[in-house]
């Protein structure tokens, strides 16, 4: 593959209001594997949105918003929201326009907030949190979503989240464009709908509920800290807790995800410059 230009600006939209996260570490660190796998001159510039109300500009090519902490309800009439949501407008409005697309990634909080933003459904509390490495599964569109190539079906994910979206407005949807890509693992005991978790927004923005950048490295770190593994015991079971070490160790499971879905996201950005045939939202 050539890429069509050699020089790549991205956009880290970091949405966790400063609480230590390894989200931004694996970002971070599979950007940098990526451009040097594909000898780009890529730079990547960080704004931290919720607290210094940072935002980008348009110079960018390519935009990856974080997940965060908190409720995706809450900020809603905040000014660090209203910037958030006047730069999205403005993306958008480019990629009508411009010839030279610019891709957007959201994950977990940003996808959530933006599900609200465009009333796709119902964005809630989980009626308790998920936590843990889970499978999801492709819908028929996702089976043909390019980013998800590399990834079987079921593929497994990191889970984080005390937040879902459910209860989809089909014709907001068919209206925005939108598209339901993953979701959540079957669990046939449950009497409750399962939640989204991934949603191709227009040709040039993909969100997913999950955490995508997440590695075992970083998950494992965190399973062990002693508040954390008490934590998990204490909600889930020691069953839970040693088998989600056990997924980690586990090549096919999250380091697959990790190793193929960004870098998926951004072949697609650099060597393709647009999907399918879907007409911009």
């Amino acid at each position: 593959m050539i890429p069509t230009k050699q020089h790549w600006k991205i956009a880290i939209l970091d949405m966790y209001e400063q609480v230590p996260n390894e989200g931004m570490r694996c970002i971070r660190e599979i950007l940098t594997s990526y451009a040097e796998k594909h000898a780009l001159d890529m730079v990547f510039h960080e704004y931290e949105v919720r607290i210094a109300q940072q935002v980008p500009d348009l110079s960018y090519d390519i935009y990856i918003s974080t997940g965060g902490p908190g409720s995706p309800l809450d900020s809603e009439g905040s000014e660090w929201e209203a910037r958030y949501f006047r730069l999205m407008e403005e993306i958008r409005q480019w990629n009508k326009t411009k010839d030279d697309k610019k891709q957007l990634l959201l994950i977990c909080h940003s996808f959530q907030l933006m599900c609200r933003y465009l009333k796709l459904g119902n964005v809630c509390r989980r009626r308790s949190p998920a936590f843990g490495v889970f499978p999801v599964h492709k819908t028929s569109a996702g089976e043909e979503e390019l980013v998800f190539n590399e990834l079987p079906d079921p593929y497994f994910i990191v889970d984080s989240r005390n937040w879902q979206v459910i209860e989809l407005d089909q014709e907001k949807m068919a209206t925005t464009g939108a598209t339901v890509l993953a979701l959540e693992k079957e669990r046939p005991h449950v009497p409750l709908e399962r939640a989204t978790m991934a949603i191709r927004f227009s040709d040039y923005c993909i969100g997913t509920q999950f955490h995508p950048e997440a590695d075992a490295t970083g998950m494992r770190m965190y399973l062990l800290q002693q508040e954390k593994k008490n934590q998990v015991i204490t909600n889930y079971g020691a069953e839970k807790y040693y088998s989600m070490l056990e997924h980690l160790s586990d090549p096919d499971k999250i380091m697959l995800t990790h190793d193929e879905f960004i870098p998926a996201f951004l072949d697609n950005a650099i060597f393709k410059q647009s999907v399918s045939g879907k007409i911009e939202a």
